[in-house]
């Protein structure tokens, strides 16, 4: 793993046994104990995950409100000081270059959190179409940290962790802070289906950031039950639900395309998307029994004719049920369709098409 490149964690990692793995270039944690067991410590009290090896990036200049609503799907402009959106960036056709997060600091000031084996993409495709705008754009990917702190229990483990007492953040809002001497940037988002915190912190005050929450009760997580949990609650990742070839619309995405804020890239081919009747679109398949549909595996009919792609699938801990996301033709989409997998052999998975998310948690009343 000498060629991958290491977080601020990594060492730590090694010394507490994590199977480390190959990852977007980067040397990452599968998991420590077990998937299973991170999984449920999520969905039950509080898991703590490792996220440096996603990219950070900031734009910042008279012009960067007009390039990010230029380059977004998403509305810019309309988002609150202090707010978190997430947006597509798409190519010309409208097929999915990457998916973001945008954070607004100041009115001519925003971070971006994209995913790491999209990062010196995203920052090409930024410079490329800054054109004249005075945009200074930073990559600060490896000068920091981040981590997120993921489940019912989150909240209460960051009492009186921070200056500014961010409980009281609404969901999908940020705020610069800090941890005694160490500057922070909090936010409550995640990629979990539960509540949390995503933290971006200087590299060299990492460990003392993660430890002091490790030792608040968080357990460590890796990307095994990172990805387990993002299943089940039907959240897309890039490379599987989410490519260049597919667009916002076929992912169930529209709510983050606003045609309403103006021109931007993509927009006349993703306007045609919404009336094309004839693409596959992402669906949630429950399959009977324990056994996995992975990505890559054909969906046929109930009459063995070929209707789709499964693009991620696990057996998730939590609901205890064989779950799966898929790319289907929009005639085989409606709920209740029965549908089967096939796996390599010959064989196959009994399959219905379910709602998704398949998981959402209980919000307090």
């Amino acid at each position: 793993m000498s060629q991958l490149r290491h977080t601020a964690l990594y060492d730590w990692h090694l010394k507490q046994g994590a199977r480390l793995v190959p990852f977007a270039g980067w040397a990452m944690p599968l998991q420590y104990a077990g998937i299973v067991a991170e999984h449920l410590a999520v969905r039950q009290a509080a898991g703590i995950f490792d996220i440096s090896h996603m990219g950070r990036l900031r734009c910042q200049g008279a012009g960067a409100t007009d390039l990010l609503e230029w380059v977004c799907t998403h509305s810019i402009g309309s988002m609150q000081i202090g707010q978190v959106r997430y947006s597509l960036i798409c190519h010309e056709r409208g097929g999915v270059l990457d998916d973001v997060l945008v954070y607004r600091w100041a009115a001519e000031e925003y971070s971006l959190v994209v995913n790491a084996a999209n990062r010196d993409k995203i920052v090409a495709w930024l410079h490329q179409h800054r054109g004249t705008r005075p945009v200074q754009i930073s990559d600060e990917t490896f000068a920091t940290a981040m981590v997120a702190l993921q489940g019912p229990a989150a909240v209460s483990l960051v009492t009186d962790l921070f200056a500014e007492d961010v409980r009281r953040l609404k969901y999908y809002f940020a705020c610069r802070t800090s941890c005694g001497s160490i500057p922070v940037e909090v936010s409550r988002t995640g990629y979990t289906g539960e509540d949390g915190f995503e933290i971006i912190v200087p590299g060299g005050e990492a460990l003392r950031l993660w430890e002091t929450l490790v030792a608040r009760g968080a357990r460590p997580c890796g990307l095994g039950a990172r990805d387990t949990l993002r299943l089940e609650a039907g959240m897309p990742l890039y490379g599987h639900e989410l490519t260049e070839e597919i667009n916002p619309i076929q992912a169930g995405l529209g709510w983050a395309v606003k045609f309403t804020k103006g021109d931007f890239i993509g927009r006349a081919a993703l306007e045609q998307a919404r009336t094309d009747r004839t693409l596959p679109i992402r669906v949630g398949l429950e399959i009977e029994g324990r056994r996995a549909a992975r990505h890559g595996y054909r969906v046929v009919s109930a009459h063995a004719q070929a209707v789709g792609t499964v693009t991620s699938g696990s057996f998730c801990p939590h609901l205890e049920l064989s779950l799966a996301m898929a790319y289907v033709l929009p005639d085989h989409a409606a709920v209740g369709t029965p549908l089967q997998i096939e796996v390599p052999g010959g064989t196959f998975l009994h399959a219905a098409v379910v709602p998704l998310p398949f998981y959402k948690r209980q919000r307090p009343a």
